[in-house]
């Protein structure tokens, strides 16, 4: 008897060194990364922000690259209307001088491009009136007609037709008017008009178009624009943005 109570007290002392044995194991092994770590999750906010983000900028360098393309166009179309107008003053020339029985003829006066009549001015003082006069008159008519004609208008092109136009006739009534192979000093030596009253009447033409111009919408900031630093801008300004 006293032996089976020996038997089971050691049972009960094994039994009870095992469980603390698993118990203390327990406690001292560590625990899985996987269960203290978990892995990062990207909040689906962030994901949507970065993509905006990303938009916006591709949005932002797309907008840019137009405009850019824009300017490029519209100072392209500007000078090759201003070259248009040039380019119809001295038709003007050739075409009168053929008319009146001329023979015109290409040539220099101090470096500067010439077209010569090939009239008599002291025998065919009214052809040469006629010769020297066309080209500020085909001008004035083109400016003319492009201010009165029914049409949207405001392109860069027709920008340039009326920058052309009226920078030119401001050049023969100022720096110009002087001039050896001038054509306001022709007219005034071929008529009875004076340099003065030859100035005055396509100047007073100049401006009556640069007034016309200003009050037309479609030609908003022809001439001045307000400064970004306070004050006016003056002149013409080569921006794309304008021109459509």
């Amino acid at each position: 008897m006293l032996k089976c109570a020996r038997l089971v007290l050691a049972a009960l002392s094994i039994a009870a060194t095992a469980h603390a044995q698993d118990a203390s194991f327990a406690r001292t092994t560590p625990s899985s990364p996987a269960a203290t770590s978990p892995a990062p999750v990207t909040e689906p906010d962030a994901i949507g922000a970065a993509d905006t983000t990303a938009t916006d900028t591709a949005v932002t360098r797309a907008e840019e690259r137009a405009r850019s393309r824009a300017r490029r166009s519209f100072r392209m179309h500007l000078a090759l209307g201003f070259v248009t107008s040039i380019l119809a003053h001295e038709t003007g020339h050739i075409i009168a001088a053929l008319a009146v029985g001329g023979h015109p003829s290409f040539g220099f006066n101090k470096l500067r491009p010439t077209i010569y009549s090939g009239i008599d001015a002291s025998l065919h003082p009214t052809k040469q009136f006629i010769f020297s006069s066309a080209g500020l008159t085909v001008q004035s008519l083109l400016d003319e007609a492009i201010l009165d004609a029914p049409h949207r208008g405001g392109s860069a092109f027709e920008r340039g037709l009326l920058a052309g136009g009226i920078g030119t006739s401001l050049f023969y009534i100022t720096l110009g008017r002087n001039g050896a192979v001038s054509d306001v000093a022709y007219m005034a030596r071929t008529s009875k008009l004076s340099k003065d009253q030859v100035s005055l009447i396509y100047g007073g033409i100049a401006v009556l178009h640069a007034v016309r111009i200003h009050f037309k919408p479609k030609y908003a900031h022809f001439f001045t624009a307000p400064s970004g630093l306070g004050g006016v801008k003056v002149g013409m300004r080569i921006d794309g943005d304008w021109g459509q």
